[in-house]
């Protein structure tokens, strides 16, 4: 299943991707009409929260099929076209990222790669797909991007073993990274320059890990104005994906619904010759095979 968390008709829905057609269906609204919970999640991340991964998706498909066949389908659907993507959701913590994960990105920026380069982006950050965000001129000249997968969690971890690792895990989205370069020298940490306004975007879905079966072996293709600037593989990860969630497990508490960002294949702003970072009016458009596109455009 592909969730999602949007704006339609002046409110806040949370809902899964119609098969075949660019539309959600209102889960809430499926909820009200159709289910037998008296406190239905209203969030999606009271969905996460609450019930097993894969109850969950069984409450919802016995909702979707119980609209499908009330003859009045329209009135449970939102259109794309309609709607304002947010976010799919907001975790509990920041949003968890590692650096330097991928070996071409850490030598495009003449970085070793690091185990333990981690830092956060504030929740503030975050927007959702087809979003318009700042260029940020006032305080930055180097804006870059990073097309990145992450990794939803979908129950509570702590200092758990990487056998154990993957079971933890709820579905993926897409991330894009937004860096302030300069900025991150500057402060010789990354956490300001990687948490401006808008410099999250996250989505467009959050995809349940049994339609992504093979994480590890995905691509990732990034391309500003067209112009395809990242074409890499989630197999280049230095750390693989069990191993990321058991380290940040050993310090960090994850919560339902925390985000990890997984690192980013190279290929980014600052790594060309010369470099070229965002520019006001840029379109940047991250493709991850299985989940599908982030879109993000740059204030002019």
């Amino acid at each position: 299943m592909k969730f999602l968390t949007f704006d339609y008709g002046n409110q806040n829905y949370y809902g899964v991707k119609v098969k075949r057609e660019e539309s959600a269906w209102i889960l809430p609204k499926l909820f009200e009409d159709f289910g037998d919970l008296e406190n239905y999640p209203k969030t999606l991340l009271e969905g996460i929260s609450t019930y097993h991964t894969l109850d969950f998706q069984e409450i919802v498909r016995k909702l979707v099929e119980k609209a499908d066949a009330s003859g009045n389908t329209d009135q449970y659907k939102a259109p794309f076209s309609e709607i304002k993507f947010l976010a799919p959701v907001t975790p509990p913590n920041n949003v968890i990222a590692f650096g330097r994960n991928y070996k071409k990105h850490a030598d495009e920026l003449n970085n070793e790669v690091q185990s333990l380069y981690v830092f956060t982006k504030a929740a503030t950050s975050l927007v959702g797909d087809e979003a318009s965000i700042p260029h940020h001129q006032d305080i930055t000249s180097q804006l870059d991007y990073e097309g990145e997968l992450g990794v939803v969690i979908g129950k509570r971890a702590e200092k758990i073993e990487s056998s154990m690792a993957l079971d933890y895990i709820y579905g993926y989205t897409i991330i894009n990274d937004i860096t302030a370069r300069d900025l991150q020298k500057e402060h010789l940490q990354a956490f300001l320059s990687k948490s401006l306004r808008g410099g999250c975007p996250m989505g467009p879905f959050i995809v349940t890990k049994d339609e992504l079966p093979n994480p590890e072996q995905t691509s990732i293709v990034t391309k500003v104005n067209e112009d395809i600037r990242q074409n890499g593989s989630t197999e280049e990860m230095v750390l693989k994906l069990d191993e990321l969630i058991a380290e940040v497990s050993k310090y960090v508490v994850l919560e339902p619904g925390d985000i990890i960002a997984t690192g980013t294949p190279g290929g980014v702003g600052a790594g060309m010759n010369p470099p070229q970072y965002l520019q006001p009016g840029d379109e940047v458009r991250i493709s991850i095979n299985g989940i599908g596109t982030l879109t993000t455009y740059i204030d002019r």
